[in-house]
C-alpha cells in the first residue's frame, strides 16, 4: 500500500510541476503591452485558461498534501512498529547476557 500510495504521490507532485510552469505570472500581462500580447483568445476563453488551470493545480496541490499527510501516518505506523521490535530485541538481549553472565555452581 505504501508503495502505491508513494508512486501517486510522485505522479502528482510531476503533475504540480507542470501545470506551475504552464501558468503565466502577473508580470507576463506586462509584455502583452508592449506588442507581445497577440490575441488574446484560447482554447478555454479569454479568461478560461487561467481558471481552469488555476483550478486544476489547487486540486492538484490538494491531492498532494493528502498523500503526503498519508505517507506521514503509514511511515509513523511502521517506525512505532519498528521501535517495538527494537525493545524487544534489547530486553531478549539483556536477558540473554545476564544468563550468561550468572555464576556457575559447582557440583
Amino acid at each position: 500500500m505504501f508503495q502505491v500510495i508513494l508512486a501517486v504521490h510522485i505522479f502528482i507532485a510531476l503533475i504540480l510541476v507542470v501545470l506551475v510552469l504552464l501558468q503565466h505570472g502577473k508580470g507576463a500581462d506586462a509584455g502583452a503591452n508592449f506588442g507581445g500580447g497577440g490575441s488574446s483568445t484560447s482554447m478555454f476563453g479569454s479568461r478560461g485558461s487561467a481558471t481552469f488551470l488555476s483550478r486544476l493545480t489547487a486540486i492538484m496541490a490538494t491531492l498532494f498534501f493528502i498523500t503526503s499527510i498519508t505517507l506521514a501516518y503509514i511511515g509513523g505506523q511502521q517506525a512505532k512498529g519498528y521501535q517495538s521490535v527494537t525493545k524487544e530485541a534489547v530486553q531478549q538481549d539483556a536477558a540473554d547476557k545476564s544468563a550468561d553472565d550468572a555464576p556457575v555452581v559447582p557440583n
